[in-house]
C-alpha cells in the first residue's frame, strides 16, 4: 500500500501540475487493459464528469493491484475544520472470476475501511522512546460511524481465473483519499496518517 500510495499520489501532482483532468491524465498513460477497464467502471458509476465542486468537498482516484487483482477507486471526503471525512467510495475490481459475489464484496468493502485507518488516523506515537498509545483507547481505528458509502463494480470476466478478493482492495484506498484531500484542500498529502497534518 505505501508504494501505491507514493506513486499515485505522485501522478495526481503530476496531472495538477499539467492542468489536466487526473482521470483522463490516467487514462492518456495507463495501458494494462484490465487496470483501465476498472478505472472506466469505477468513474462512470461514480459520475466523475458531473462531481460537484462545492467548498469543502475532494474527489481524487488511484489504482492498484495485488494478489492477481486489479482495482480502481474513487473517493469522495469533505473536508472541514481540520479534519477529512470519507463520504463515499466508488471501486471497479478485477478478480477474474467471481465465484461468491457477496463474499467478493464484503471482502473489498472490509479493505476500504482498514485502508481508511491507514489513510486517516492510524500511527504509533512516540515520546523519547516510549510508545504513547499503546493500547485502542489511544490508538484511532476506523469505526462504524466512518464508514462512508461504498460501491463495487466487478469488472472481471469468467474467461480469467480467480484471484484474491482482500489485498488489492485495500493498496490504493490511502492514495484515493490524499487525491481527495488534495482537491478539496489545495495542499498535496505527503504522508500518513492525513488527519493530524490537515
Amino acid at each position: 500500500a505505501t508504494n501505491h500510495f507514493a506513486r499515485e499520489v505522485h501522478m495526481d501532482e503530476i496531472s495538477v501540475g499539467l492542468g489536466i483532468d487526473p482521470l483522463a491524465f490516467r487514462l492518456n498513460n495507463l495501458s494494462h487493459e484490465r487496470l483501465r477497464c476498472t478505472l472506466v467502471a469505477a468513474a462512470e458509476a461514480f459520475g466523475w464528469e458531473t462531481r460537484d465542486n462545492s467548498s469543502g468537498k475532494g474527489y481524487g482516484m488511484a489504482i492498484g493491484y495485488g494478489a492477481g487483482s486489479f482495482t480502481a477507486q474513487i473517493a469522495e471526503v469533505t473536508v472541514e475544520n481540520q479534519e477529512a471525512r470519507v463520504d463515499r467510495v466508488v471501486v471497479g475490481f478485477d478478480c477474474g472470476l467471481v465465484v461468491n459475489p457477496d463474499g467478493a464484496r464484503n471482502q473489498i468493502e472490509g479493505s476500504i475501511v482498514m485502508g481508511m485507518g491507514t489513510a486517516l488516523w492510524e500511527t504509533v506515537e512516540f515520546d523519547g522512546g516510549r510508545v504513547l498509545n499503546a493500547g485502542f483507547a489511544r490508538y484511532r481505528v476506523p469505526r462504524i460511524g466512518d464508514t462512508p458509502e461504498i460501491e463495487v463494480v466487478v469488472t472481471g470476466g469468467d474467461d480469467v481465473p480467480s484471484s484474491g478478493a482482500g489485498e488489492a482492495g485495500i493498496v490504493p484506498t490511502a492514495a484515493a483519499i490524499a487525491t481527495a484531500v488534495r482537491d478539496a484542500t489545495g495542499t498535496a498529502v505527503e504522508q500518513l496518517p492525513i488527519v493530524p497534518n490537515l
